[in-house]
C-alpha cells in the first residue's frame, strides 16, 4: 500500500514522472486492482461535472442522414455547423464492419498485456505513432482517466512498424473510407458557406490527417476526474466513431452539456477552431468533453483529425465572406505557428481562436 503523503511532501511532478516511466497507462492502473486513483488525476470542482439539473429537457445532438436529398442534407449541416457545431451522420455508405474493425482492433490493443503495450509506449509524436497517457500530462493541472494511441496517416505515411500488428490493416482501411468521406462532407461545408466546393480540398485540408484513438476504461473514483478535459479542437474537421459505451461524450450548448449518443455505425462530426476563422465565425467550434467512466466496459474511440498538409501557408477568414458589413474577425496567420502554440498548452478551452481574433494587440 502507498504511504499517505501531506500537502507538504507531495511531489506532483515527481508522481507524474514515476507514472510516465511505469508506461503501464490507466488501463494497467486498473488492473493492478487500485481502488483509489493518484492524486495527481484529481480535477479541481470547477472542471468537474455538478449534478445534472432536474426536470429540464435532455439535451442532445442532431442527426443527418446522408442519404437525403443534396440540398436539404447541406441546410441540415449548415445549421448544425452553425449553432451547436455538432453533428452525427448516419447512411454514410461506409460498411459498419470497417467501423467496427477499426474499433475492435484498438480495443484488443489496449487491452494487450502491459508488456506488449510498453513496446509502443513514448511521446516523440515525430516518430508518426506513439501510445501513452494523456499527450498534455507534464503541461496540464490535472491528469484524465484515458489511454491513447496516436498515428499520423498524412502527408506522411505511417511508419506501420511503429503501429501495434492487430491495427495496421483495419486503419489503413479505415483511413481510406475516411478521406472519401471527408472530402464529401467538408465539399458539403463549403456549399453551405456559398464558396466553391472543393475550396477545402484545394487547401490541402484532406491531407493532414492524425488519428487519436482514445481508451476509457472505468475509473475507480470518477467523481474526482474526467476522461477528457473540456477542448475544443485545434483544426478543420473531426470525424469520431466509438464504441456502444454512451453517456459519456458531451458538448457545451450554452450554459449546458448535451449527450453525443453512441448510436451503431454512426460517425461524430465536429467543426474545428481552424474552420471556424476560416469561415469567419459561420461555423462553430464547439467546446466538448468526456466524463470519466463509471462503467465496468471500456469506451473506445477512434477521432480523425483532418488539418491542411501545408503548415508554411497563410490561414485566416476566406476572403469571399468578407465585407464591409462582415468584416474579418480574425487576423491571418501561419499554420505552424498556430499548433505549436496548440502543444505547448494544456487541453483546455478556446484560448487559440481568442489569440488570432483581428482586435487582439498580442503580437504572433
Amino acid at each position: 500500500m502507498a504511504p499517505v503523503t501531506t500537502e507538504q511532501d507531495y511531489d506532483r511532478l515527481e508522481e507524474v514522472k514515476q507514472f510516465d516511466e511505469s508506461k503501464i497507462g490507466v488501463k494497467g492502473l486498473l488492473d493492478s486492482g487500485i481502488t483509489t486513483i493518484p492524486r495527481f488525476f484529481h480535477h479541481p470542482p470547477e472542471n468537474l461535472p455538478g449534478p445534472k439539473p432536474k426536470n429540464r429537457p435532455r439535451l442532445t445532438v442532431p442527426v443527418v442522414d446522408l442519404s437525403g436529398d443534396r440540398s436539404t442534407v447541406v441546410e441540415q449541416i449548415r445549421q448544425s455547423a452553425s449553432t451547436i457545431g455538432f453533428f452525427q451522420i448516419v447512411n454514410h455508405r461506409i460498411p459498419v464492419t470497417v467501423i467496427d474493425s477499426a474499433v475492435g482492433s484498438m480495443k484488443e490493443f489496449f487491452e494487450q498485456p502491459n508488456e506488449y503495450k510498453m513496446r509502443f509506449y513514448h511521446r516523440e509524436a515525430g516518430k508518426g505513432a506513439a501510445y501513452s497517457t494523456n499527450f498534455d500530462l507534464y503541461q496540464s493541472k490535472a491528469a484524465s482517466w484515458r489511454d491513447t494511441l496516436q498515428v499520423r496517416m498524412s502527408p506522411v505515411a505511417p511508419d506501420w512498424e511503429a503501429v501495434p500488428e492487430m491495427c495496421r490493416e483495419p486503419l489503413a482501411e479505415w483511413d481510406k473510407a475516411a478521406v472519401g468521406l471527408g472530402e464529401e462532407l467538408m465539399s458539403i461545408l463549403c456549399d453551405g458557406l456559398g464558396i466553391k466546393s472543393d475550396k477545402l480540398k484545394e487547401l490541402s485540408c484532406l491531407e493532414g490527417r492524425v488519428f487519436a484513438s482514445h481508451y476509457y476504461p472505468q475509473c475507480p473514483q470518477p467523481e474526482l476526474t474526467v476522461g477528457l478535459t473540456s477542448h475544443t479542437d485545434p483544426g478543420v474537421l473531426t470525424m469520431v466513431v466509438q464504441n456502444e459505451v454512451g453517456g459519456l461524450l458531451q458538448v457545451k450548448c450554452g450554459d449546458d452539456w448535451a449527450d453525443v449518443e453512441a448510436v451503431h455505425g454512426a460517425i461524430v462530426v465536429n467543426i474545428g477552431d481552424l474552420l471556424q476563422m476560416m469561415s469567419n465565425d459561420e461555423y462553430k467550434s464547439a467546446q466538448h468533453r468526456v466524463l470519466a467512466n463509471h462503467v465496468e466496459g471500456a469506451r473506445v474511440s477512434i477521432a480523425v483529425f483532418f488539418n491542411p498538409s501545408n503548415r508554411d501557408k497563410l490561414y485566416g477568414p476566406f476572403p469571399e465572406l468578407i465585407s464591409t458589413t462582415k468584416p474579418a474577425v480574425y487576423r491571418e496567420f501561419k499554420y505552424e505557428d498556430y499548433m505549436r502554440r496548440f502543444f505547448t498548452k494544456e487541453l483546455d478551452g478556446k484560448t487559440l481562436t481568442n489569440f488570432y481574433k483581428a482586435d487582439n494587440t498580442k503580437g504572433a
